[in-house]
């Protein structure tokens, strides 16, 4: 099941076989490079590009505005097969494509354009891992179409999860796990009887299904949010310790801000844990939904056609608690893994996104009535689009 901001949305077919899994990461042990070499990442220098620009060590890439792009896009749904017909907007009619011509532009510095040869170069012989729920292969997506300017990988299909890049011997996958630990489904229709359904959530427990894969790749990237509005009940040592929307008598509701913060440590715990003396592990931050005029199941839409500026939009206060938490737990994750050797960066991309109103999907996307309760997605990202820019980022904090 998916969430979008609290609706339950069936996503059956973003569960892969484990037969497919173990299969892709046999291959993806068969074609890894042996004795690689852990990922250097150099610092960030410090430098003077001219008058008016700043020392990069200092520039903070996440406070900014959205300036206009003519540039823009640099790639599209027929250059790019692999988009999701979730996040393909231009194939389901989106009218005004103003959304696609705006790029970030930091306070006082330049992020630059993504630049997928120098990407691949750098990252040759190396391997990313996106763990989370859609939004993180929303995430993934983008990379890989932004990277297929410099090389198509294979495979190069609709609904693939794990992509080798065979002339730079890079590879990209994707995890699906949307609460990040061990999760179960116990009741579809939910506790108020409207198919929100109930999940059980063994909040010390990372999810197996990336947790004893992520050893394999050299940066981890991990993202989670919205599924956590869905009620649920929470174990930890294998007894209940509370729960969230659960609407049991004699259990206490703990909110959806228990269960994250558990599930964040848990999992930061285990991906560092995973790339000790190696690794990097990534935290992007929540991107908040924009729905107005309207909840998501009353008429809730995102219609607007241009980027907001700073102070114009104010997140909600669950949104805000999830971005602190986040940060809060990442503070925390990079402090225990100091002499680990594992290189810990956090993505604060929320700020950024959340002045980006006009890029989501709407009513522009995929959509299957008998499988889909809300057609309006002011959730997920178009692609090409505003989730572009998260890979912007991510070049910067890797390699430059």
């Amino acid at each position: 099941m998916k969430q979008l901001d609290g609706i339950a949305i069936p996503y059956w077919q973003y569960v892969f076989p484990a037969a497919v899994l173990t299969t892709c990461l046999v291959i993806l042990a068969a074609v890894s490079l042996p004795g690689r070499a852990p990922l250097i990442l150099p610092a960030v220098t410090s430098r003077t590009d001219g008058p008016g620009s700043s020392n990069r060590s200092s520039c903070n890439i996440f406070k900014g505005d959205w300036l206009p792009d003519h540039g823009a896009p640099s790639y599209t749904n027929e250059t790019c097969p692999v988009i999701h017909g979730h996040y393909d907007c231009m194939r389901y009619g989106k009218p005004d494509l103003e959304f696609l011509r705006w790029r970030w532009q930091p306070d006082g510095c330049e992020l630059p354009r993504f630049d997928a040869a120098r990407f691949l170069g750098a990252m040759r012989g190396k391997s990313v891992a996106f763990v989370g729920d859609s939004l993180a292969r929303n995430q993934m997506h983008s990379l890989v179409c932004l990277l297929s300017r410099a090389e198509r990988p294979v495979p190069w299909t609709n609904g693939g999860y794990l992509y080798r890049y065979e002339r730079h011997g890079f590879t990209v996958a994707d995890f699906w796990s949307p609460f990040l630990v061990r999760a179960a489904e116990t009741d579809p229709d939910g506790p108020a009887r409207n198919g929100a359904g109930l999940w059980s959530l063994h909040l010390d427990e990372p999810d197996p299904g990336w947790a004893a894969h992520v050893s394999k790749f050299d940066v981890v990237v991990v993202s989670a949010g919205s599924w956590f509005y869905r009620p649920s009940v929470f174990y930890e040592r294998g007894r209940v310790v509370g729960c969230s929307g659960c609407l049991a008598p004699k259990v206490t509701d703990l909110t959806l801000r228990y269960s994250l913060r558990a599930a964040f440590r848990s999992a930061l715990r285990a991906a560092v844990g995973a790339s000790s003396g190696t690794g990097t592990v990534v935290v992007r931050t929540v991107s908040p939904a924009h729905y107005e005029n309207g909840t998501w199941n009353d008429n809730g839409d995102c219609v607007r056609t241009r980027p907001l500026r700073r102070g114009e939009w104010e997140m909600d206060v669950q949104q805000k608690e999830m971005h602190r938490i986040q940060v809060e737990e990442f503070a925390a994750a990079e402090a225990a893994a100091k002499g680990k050797g594992v290189r810990m960066l956090l993505m604060d991309a929320t700020e950024a996104m959340a002045m980006r109103p006009d890029a989501h999907p709407g009513k522009y996307r995929l959509w299957q009535p008998d499988k889909f309760r809300v057609s309006r997605d002011c959730v997920h990202w178009c692609l090409p689009g505003a989730m572009d820019v998260c890979n912007d980022m991510l070049l910067h904090m890797l390699i430059d």
